[in-house]
């Protein structure tokens, strides 16, 4: 059974046997939010990622990340007349990395800056971030070597899903694991209600268990096919004699 905005409100004051007149429709919309949260970082799924396509600026050592971005998985970066030839891929690092290499590609005096050491970039990190849901960025990507013309690109990334609510009924999770969003619920609930503790480790197990079985889809089967990587096989011990 899938769950809708609706239905999950409901479930949510059954199973704890509280009223609306505690749980109220903006309480429950939080436990419904933060449980959201708390899926989308313990287990990215496969239907938030994303990608966009983009044009580098020459001589500008950035480019902003899509809005809602949780983490960029990698970029592509192409000629700068088009995106249908074959790309190539940036190697991520750490910030200090890239100022540690651009200075090195400018003299032991490190006399220019990063912006004066251009060409095809090479690596990438990120800094920066949003500070709020309604920003049209989260952060930017510092490149190395800074862009000599324009180059294309594509970052590909998952993305922060649009949550339930009155006008947004179902997603992703909610119809096809709403177990997973309706424990996390409920462990959201009986923390904010201090009790009983029975109960908020029985939905904590509940929560983590059903975890580990979707992640063995999310990033198990869904990232592997029975010709290249073979069939899954599971051991099942056959009964002593």
């Amino acid at each position: 059974m899938a769950y809708t905005y609706a239905t999950l409100t409901t479930a949510i004051r059954d199973y704890t046997e509280v009223s609306a007149t505690v749980f109220t429709q903006g309480l429950i919309d939080d436990f419904i939010m933060l449980s959201e949260n708390r899926i989308s970082n313990d287990l990215p799924m496969d239907a938030d990622r994303f990608v966009q396509e983009g044009t580098m600026a020459a001589d500008v050592n950035n480019i902003r990340v899509p809005a809602g971005t949780l983490f960029v998985r990698g970029v592509e970066v192409f000629n700068a007349t088009n995106t249908t030839e074959q790309g190539f891929w940036l190697e991520k690092r750490d910030q200090t990395f890239l100022s540690e290499y651009v200075g090195r590609l400018t003299g032991p005096e490190g006399s220019a800056s990063a912006q004066d050491v251009t060409g095809i970039p090479k690596y990438y990190a990120m800094f920066g971030g949003a500070t709020a849901l309604s920003d049209t960025t989260s952060g930017s990507i510092y490149l190395a070597p800074t862009p000599d013309v324009n180059y294309n690109f594509r970052i590909y990334y998952n993305k922060l899903p649009t949550g339930l609510s009155a006008s947004n009924t179902t997603t992703y999770i909610s119809n096809y694991y709403p177990e997973l969003i309706l424990n996390a619920a409920l462990s959201q609930a009986f923390s904010f209600l201090k009790g009983p503790t029975d109960m908020l480790t029985l939905y904590e197990g509940k929560y983590n268990n059903q975890l580990q079985k979707i992640a063995g889809t999310q990033l198990g089967r869904r990232r592997r096919d029975d010709y290249t990587d073979g069939t899954v096989r599971i051991k099942i011990d056959s009964p002593s004699p």
